[in-house]
């Protein structure tokens, strides 16, 4: 059985429903709110996308998150093919 989401967890995910308009306006918002880089950031969404808890939390907003890392994933087979 999944655990439940933490305080964190809901928090990373519901940042993951905000839109930005400028280049870098997202990776210095997950600096100053998280306190990690945009690479550490994507590692723990990812691994939350995999969560059952997740998907109860935010139905719309996980699985759109998963399409878009199925298409990133896709685009890297495709250049290795």
């Amino acid at each position: 059985m999944d655990e439940p989401l933490t305080e964190l967890e809901m928090e990373i995910l519901d940042f993951e429903r905000l839109r930005w308009r400028h280049a870098g306006a997202r990776e210095s918002a997950v600096l100053d709110r998280f306190g990690w880089s945009i690479t550490r950031h994507a590692q723990v969404v990812n691994a939350l996308l995999d969560r059952p808890a997740a998907l109860e939390h935010d139905p719309v907003n996980l699985r759109r998150l998963q399409r878009l890392r199925d298409a990133r994933r896709a685009q890297r087979t495709a250049r290795i093919a």
